[in-house]
């Protein structure tokens, strides 16, 4: 694909001081002498370890072959015509390539007649777990006429790459506590800290960072490695923790010497290792994505985000560059305070594509809620021109390559917008920036991916400064979502409704599919369960999501309507009509809807000093659930009676009135025995559908042991 390339690090060995132009000289020599050498000689990514070029006999099969891993080889710019009959990848342990051996299957795990190939670079793995040590050749075989079209052989005693150990952190006298278990080197990119502890105790600012770079031992010349989670801010505390970490942009475990724990402020080696010079390590398949900014300023924000600027007179340029999905936005902005970067007050720009338009809009950030009416005003995270303003940005150019999006968009430095901030150029200022998914209406939701510390930058250099690096990106390990729950009881009447953190990808996120704005329902202590509800019966919800309604971000009156997202207030007339309102709203002479369940607030929030950027982490939503600390104001519950009829649509929601997506479906049956036997019908339908298949084997067996 045009624009990416799959690193394997660097072709080459490091080598050092005056001899370093005689030594490339030498291994060169070695490698033409030795074609089983570690790297094939050439120019190029790092591939593993070379193992040598097809020996071509018939029918043009050529090709160079490596040794990723014990079990895989790589074919780089292999090539045969097609013309075979009966041939395949062949591989064995006789001497010579013959009839004993085994097929290897393809580059698509299939045992397929092999077809014509050009120029193709590609992976074979050995089947049924065997190894590359236990096999002398790879040829491409013809079984109908047993002719051998081209063979390479593996040298005895080859080695292929493994991961490699690399020692473990200890402590320096003077330090914070640093310490791990064994550091593994998994791959030319990735370095993986078992049983890793860090008290988060640094001396000043605490500006420590994973480090890495050349020379005999740490220095302040150096890169930073971002952190497990990509962030490229000052590490957090560990207690015991295994982490992995991704060398960043292009850079392999052969461009470095040592790996440190680092206080870049300080200048101080906390913590760290050596990298030898040999490592004999699979290469790795992460994706990079070179990408040129157009603009002399740039800096890194994330692995996955940059921003790059240009001032030229009265206007500043700016550009965003993020590896994100197509429903995902980019800000960035000056920070709501001129002491540290903070959201709440906040002049930003919310950056994305929806599908062949580019955005970049003006934001003013008055709560950290989505924009909502209060007392007929708009508050929250709210396009300027919805509070009053104007929108200041004036789009550029746009695009969207290799999963990347581009935005660039200019801004006079002094806006003629009020509420707008001014960038100053005579001292560094403090910004935010945020990565998250858009709703329906393409309007920001609770960001998923933000800094924990403060961001700095001095837009006006006297020299450009630079920090990125090419983008990365490999296949998701996606976390299993929460257990979802359901409450499907005929003795539960009543129901606690209270708000709590919507606990990240695995939780609302996961379990509803929808965007989440950071909050949702918790019932009866569950986070937005299904319920099950009989027609004819009645039942209370006792609400408590805040009844304020001064405040955009905790005034959440409960509402049941037919649609599932919620936030009825903040739709338009027009769409409003279209949805039918069973519970929590009552209509005043004029027609407007007017929220009658709104209850003092009670809400469960993470205990100071937790990351919410890591309730991922949590296992089971049981886990998470324990961590929670809850307040709740005083006062009666706002209750909301309901009772269920035979109009009512089998399958409704419960929302908050003023924001969107933070409930979940309610089940409204004629019987809880109905339900439960249409749960058990559906599993015994299937179960009858296996065995009347296994019946008919069963008897087409005895028919044919009879003949």
């Amino acid at each position: 694909m045009e624009g990416m390339r799959f690193c394997y690090g660097s072709a080459s060995v490091r080598w050092r001081g005056t001899m370093r132009i005689l030594a490339s000289i030498l291994l060169v020599v070695v490698a033409v002498l030795d074609n089983a050498a570690t790297q094939k000689p050439e120019d190029g990514p790092y591939r593993g370890k070379y193992i040598g070029k097809f020996n071509s006999y018939h029918h043009q099969a050529s090709g160079d072959v490596y040794a990723v891993d014990e079990y895989t080889f790589l074919l780089t710019g292999f090539n045969y015509d097609g013309n075979g009959i009966d041939t395949f990848f062949w591989s064995g342990a006789s001497n010579r390539p013959g009839p004993q051996g085994f097929i290897v299957p393809d580059e698509y795990g299939k045992t397929n007649i092999l077809e014509r190939y050009f120029n193709k670079d590609f992976t074979l793995r050995l089947p049924d777990n065997k190894k590359i040590t236990e096999v002398k050749w790879l040829a491409v075989y013809d079984l109908n006429s047993q002719n051998n079209f081209a063979d390479v052989y593996i040298p005895e005693d080859f080695e292929p790459p493994v991961p490699q150990k690399a020692g473990s952190l200890t402590a320096i006298a003077g330090g914070p506590m640093v310490s791990s278990d064994t550091i593994d080197i998994l791959d030319s990119k990735t370095i993986r800290i078992t049983d890793f502890s860090y008290d988060g105790k640094a001396g000043g600012q605490g500006a420590v960072h994973f480090w890495v770079g050349v020379g005999p031992s740490p220095s302040s010349k150096g890169s930073k490695v971002p952190d497990e989670m990509g962030y490229l801010d000052p590490i957090r505390a560990y207690d015991r923790e295994t982490i992995t970490l991704e060398l960043p942009g292009d850079m392999t475990i052969f461009d470095i010497d040592w790996f440190s724990v680092y206080d870049v402020e300080a200048r101080r080696d906390y913590g760290s290792i050596l990298i030898s010079d040999d490592l004999n390590v699979p290469p790795s398949l992460v994706r990079v994505t070179p990408h040129t900014e157009s603009l002399p300023n740039c800096r890194q924000l994330h692995k996955d985000y940059r921003v790059s600027w240009e001032v030229f007179g009265p206007q500043i340029t700016i550009q965003l560059a993020g590896n994100v999905q197509q429903d995902e936005y980019m800000s960035f902005g000056l920070s709501g305070s001129d002491s540290r970067s903070q959201m709440l007050g906040a002049d930003v720009v919310v950056a994305f594509i929806d599908g062949h338009r580019g955005y970049a809009v003006d934001y003013n950030i008055t709560s950290l809620a989505p924009c909502v009416q209060v007392l007929g005003q708009n508050k929250g995270v709210c396009r300027d021109d919805v509070v009053g303003g104007l929108d200041s940005y004036q789009l550029h150019t746009y695009s969207r390559e290799n999963d990347i999006n581009t935005i660039t968009f200019r801004r006079t430095l002094i806006s003629s917008d009020s509420g707008d901030k001014e960038f100053l150029l005579d001292r560094p200022m403090y910004v935010i920036w945020a990565m998250g998914r858009l709703d329906s209406n393409n309007e920001p939701t609770y960001h998923d991916v933000y800094p924990k510390r403060n961001v700095q930058i001095h837009f006006n250099t006297s020299e450009p400064v630079n920090d990125c690096f090419s983008f990365t990106s490999r296949e998701a390990n996606l976390k299993d979502v929460w257990e979802r729950q359901q409450i499907f009881d005929r003795s539960v009447r009543a129901f606690t409704a209270t708000l709590g953190p919507a606990g990240g990808k695995r939780g609302y996120q996961g379990i509803t599919g929808h965007v989440s704005n950071g909050l949702a329902w918790y019932i009866n202590g569950f986070l937005v369960p299904e319920l099950w509800l009989r027609r004819g019966l009645t039942y209370s919800f006792l609400v408590r999501g805040g009844n304020n309604p001064h405040s955009p971000e905790f005034y959440h009156p409960l509402v049941i309507t037919d649609e599932p997202h919620g936030g009825y207030d903040r739709l338009s007339d027009a769409r409003q009509s279209e949805i039918r309102v069973l519970a929590g709203v009552e209509f005043t002479r004029r027609g407007r809807p007017k929220p009658i369940a709104a209850g003092p607030l009670c809400l469960a929030r993470h205990p100071e000093g937790q990351d919410r950027r890591l309730d991922d982490n949590f296992a089971t939503f049981k886990k998470f659930n324990r961590t929670l600390k809850w307040t709740c104001d005083s006062g009666d519950p706002a209750v909301l009676e309901i009772t269920p009829n035979t109009s009512w649509p089998d399958v409704v929601y419960y929302n908050s009135f003023t924001h969107a997506n933070m409930g979940w479906k309610i089940h409204i049956v004629d019987s809880y025995s109905q339900s439960a036997r249409s749960h058990a019908s559906a599993y015994s339908s299937f179960n009858h559908s296996i065995r009347l298949l296994l019946i008919a084997s069963s008897f087409v067996v005895w028919t044919w042991a009879l003949k």
